[in-house]
């Protein structure tokens, strides 16, 4: 079995692997974290991340993602070059101080995981056409559509995307941590 030593560049919705050059790069943003802090591009430029979309209330995905994400955040702990971004999708519900409360009740470690809020029509662009991380939205062009998805997006330390993931399997999650370590190694 071949090892492999680089992972490639998703530049559309459709994650079709590019090996040779990045086209898309995450689009600035500017959200705020459980701690009432601004989160930009910038916070995390040099940085590989994990991002994700979900909300609070969420009885679904939502609990498994966050509990495998905080698996994630236990591993990379002592790791300044690896941190988590989950954006809500429920903006109006998720305040600061909902988002502090989950941040407490699932030991949210604000130095490596932030959980962003913002405006709505923001966060649903960015999903959309930063992360592609809106499946439906691909199909029906409905923006008043709810966003809803199992994916953990893998952005390298210049912004672009190098990895999707289910994040509700565990087998994912491994693949996910495996591809971290390609990242770290890739010139």
């Amino acid at each position: 079995m071949n090892q492999v030593t680089k992972l490639p560049y998703f530049n559309s919705a459709d994650f079709t692997p590019n090996w040779d050059n990045a086209t898309h790069k995450i689009p600035e943003f500017s959200f705020v974290n459980q701690e009432s802090k601004t989160i930009t591009n910038k916070t995390l430029e040099g940085k590989i991340y994990i991002a994700d979309f979900f909300f609070t209330s969420c009885p679904g995905i939502c609990p498994k993602l966050t509990k495998n994400m905080n698996e994630i955040q236990e591993v990379y702990k002592n790791d300044k070059d690896v941190m988590l971004l989950s954006h809500t999708v429920m903006p109006w519900r998720d305040s600061i101080s909902v988002l502090k409360d989950y941040a407490i009740r699932n030991n949210v470690n604000v130095a490596k995981w932030h959980l962003v809020t913002g405006n709505k029509r923001e966060l649903y662009n960015i999903a959309r056409n930063g992360y592609f991380a809106d499946e439906d939205f691909t199909k029906t062009q409905d923006e008043s559509n709810f966003i809803h998805t199992e994916n953990f997006i893998l952005v390298d330390k210049k912004g672009h995307i190098r990895g999707v993931y289910n994040g509700t399997l565990e087998v994912e999650v491994k693949r996910l941590k495996r591809h971290i370590e390609i990242l770290r190694n890739e010139s």
